[in-house]
Parts: structure tokens; C-alpha cells; sequence
């Protein structure tokens, strides 16, 4: 699988990817579909790692800063499939943290 490149969810987020080293890192940009922030959805920064394996279904996880209009940092892990049609597909889970006044509202700080 062959991170590099376009991506995008069923909700119409877009991710790319702008290279993968040999050593699996990455960097890349991401533009959130969705958003409960009420500032305008800007690029933000990827970071990421990629395991890099010979049957091309790659483990990975990214994660996103929103620090450009959100107090919030998300974290995505997912595999690579080749899906029947030849296109490579990612499924992806995620944790999205957000900014709370005290530790008495940590528990719902952690979507």
C-alpha cells in the first residue's frame, strides 16, 4: 500500500500525503469535513508513521494537530486493504482530543 497521495472518507475529509520515507514516517496536510469548532476549517498538519510489510496491507497511524482553528489534537491508526475492485481502501480508527477548563471535565474531553 502506497500511502502517498489523496485521500478521502465517507464524509468527504481529505488527507494527503506528501511521501513516505524508507523508513515509514510521513508527513502530509488534513482538511476535516466536520467540525464542532465554530472558527473556519483550516489545512492542518499530519505527522505519521507507516509499517511497511511485503503483502502491502500496511498498519499506520497519523496524527492531526487542529491548531490553526481548534484546541483539539485527533490520532488515527488503520490498516491497507486491496479491496475487490484493485483500489486500495483504508479503515481507520480514531480518538479525538479536545481542550477542557479543569481535570474535573476530563471524562468528556476523549471522543
Amino acid at each position: 500500500c502506497n500511502l502517498t497521495g489523496w485521500w478521502e472518507n465517507d464524509l468527504g475529509s481529505k488527507m494527503q500525503v506528501f511521501e513516505v520515507g524508507k523508513d515509514g514516517t510521513f508527513s502530509g496536510q488534513y482538511h476535516t469535513a466536520v467540525s464542532s469548532t465554530k472558527k473556519p476549517i483550516q489545512l492542518s498538519p499530519v505527522t505519521g508513521s507507516q509499517h511497511l510489510d511485503e503483502d502491502g496491507q500496511c498498519t499506520f497511524g497519523f496524527t492531526v494537530n487542529w491548531k490553526k482553528f481548534s484546541d483539539s489534537t485527533a490520532v488515527f491508526v488503520g490498516q491497507c486493504f486491496n479491496g475487490d475492485d484493485g483500489k486500495e481502501v483504508l479503515h481507520t480508527s480514531w480518538l479525538l482530543r479536545e481542550k477542557v477548563d479543569s481535570e474535573l471535565d476530563d471524562w468528556k474531553a476523549t471522543r
